[in-house]
């Protein structure tokens, strides 16, 4: 499970350890100490500029690739350069362990992981090896960014890979710690799965208002349907699709729809907890339950309102921390779908493979453990429990509720009936749901932990 990558042999003996390659491991935060006036970027440039404030943000400050975009882009006025830096950093974030094994094939040592020198190497490559950049277009553009020795060896490694016509492989590796991680806890299928999941950008799912229209939508949309009230494309430009504006229907991954779906028709009370940016809400809602939705972002809870007036979907909205809100009465359903590593969305969000690190998911878990019991104890008796992660974690999902049933006698699992699932996809024999990378085909899934409790009648 080490780095891979095609390439053909050790180019890096030709290339001697100099003053160039010392000053390479410069960290890419390192300021300059002059006060000159820096000229104006060339054209191409800013995109550039952006994808490595982009990639500093995510592998060295482990902040999330979206949360960092506005910042990064900041200054860039064209919409079409500000999505080429975020394209740029999420696809090296898909091919880093293959980029690195290329680059540390033409150095003979190793560049230091935050070395400059090395971002800027994956920049470049990954537009010539997997966006189809023209090679003197994407080694112009980074140039700029360094400066003296470093720019002569970002130059000279680029060259002899290029001469030696690398290419990356097929199917991208995974990092070694999450490689190794998942392993212990799924085994080489799972692997398998995953590196072909990251190989491509998903398809796009959409969940209907009326499931009846299910037919209907998935021919005006030229799509398929895996499910009632599903539609699956390839890819589109959302805004622009029929039925967006009539509130038709909203985009949501099909792992994603089903912790919704098992709660299934209503007429009392349903608590959607955490519930920006809406899709379960408005699935809810769109069940017949009378829905209160709970996030403790009012950034989060701008989009759910959006969301819910485009669609118009009734539903109260209150801003809460769930660790410390509480509904006035007991409800007949409640869905937690908790805080968690989001490790499941990685073939969306590739930044979560380098950001969650065993320490982040032991928190992560402890703060599902309160939610889940705080949540048990607003639902009335006979009620429903549904707790969800999108998390490929045990500790976030199986362990969990293995430990709310140990101290909580007055719930049972629900059991999962497969009828309730797309094809392909089995509950497990304790009555949960694990959704694993591949199960929905065609074109895969996001990764998800489901179970649906019950609590005993008095």
């Amino acid at each position: 499970m080490g780095r891979s990558a095609a390439h053909g042999g050790s180019f890096g003996a030709g290339l001697p350890r100099s003053r160039a390659q010392a000053e390479s491991s410069r960290p890419v935060a390192e300021s300059s100490q002059s006060n000159a006036p820096k000229p104006a970027d060339p054209p191409g440039v800013p995109a550039r500029r952006a994808a490595l404030k982009l990639l500093d943000a995510v592998l060295r400050q482990g902040l999330p690739l979206e949360a960092a975009l506005g910042r990064a882009t900041a200054g860039i006025e064209r919409a079409d350069d500000r999505a080429l830096a975020h394209a740029i950093a999420a696809e090296v974030l898909r091919r880093l362990p293959d980029l690195d094994s290329l680059i540390d094939s033409a150095t003979p040592r190793a560049l230091p992981e935050d070395a400059k020198a090395r971002f800027v190497l994956r920049i470049a490559l990954v537009q010539v090896l997997s966006l189809g950049t023209p090679a003197h277009a994407a080694i112009a553009t980074v140039l700029p960014l360094v400066d003296g020795g470093p720019k002569k060896l970002v130059h000279g490694v680029f060259g002899a890979l290029s001469r030696r016509g690398d290419t990356l492989p097929e199917i991208p590796a995974l990092p070694d710690p999450v490689a190794i991680r998942w392993h212990a806890a799924w085994g080489d299928d799972m692997i398998e799965a995953a590196e072909h999941a990251i190989a491509a950008p998903p398809p796009l799912d959409l969940t209907l208002a009326d499931p009846a229209t299910t037919a209907d939508w998935a021919e005006r949309l030229g799509g398929t349907s895996l499910l009632p009230g599903h539609v699956r494309l390839e890819s589109a430009h959302v805004p622009e699709l029929p039925g967006f504006e009539a509130g038709a229907w909203w985009v949501q991954d099909i792992a994603a729809s089903l912790p919704a779906r098992l709660i299934g028709n209503g007429t009392g009370t349903a608590l959607d907890l955490c519930a920006a940016p809406g899709g379960k809400t408005m699935q809810l809602a769109h069940a017949g339950w009378s829905v209160i939705a709970v996030d403790a972002s009012e950034a989060r809870l701008t989009r759910l309102r959006a969301n819910i007036a485009r669609t118009d979907t009734k539903a109260r909205v209150i801003t809460g921390d769930v660790l410390h809100w509480s509904p006035q009465e007991s409800v007949d359903a409640v869905l937690l779908d908790a805080p968690c590593s989001a490790t499941g969305i990685f073939r969306r969000h590739p930044d979560v493979l380098y950001r969650t690190r065993p320490s982040v998911i032991a928190q992560m878990a402890v703060t599902q453990a309160r939610l889940l019991t705080r949540a048990a104890g607003w639902v009335k008796p006979g009620g429903t429990l549904v707790y969800a992660t999108c998390s490929l974690e045990r500790e976030e999902g199986e362990t969990r509720i293995e430990a709310f049933l140990a101290d909580h006698p007055d719930y049972a699992i629900d059991p999962v009936r497969p009828e309730e699932l797309p094809a392909g996809v089995t509950p497990h024999e304790n009555g949960w749901l694990r959704l694993l990378p591949g199960q929905v085909q065609p074109g895969g899934n996001d990764g998800f932990f489901i179970a649906r409790l019950r609590r005993a009648d008095r």
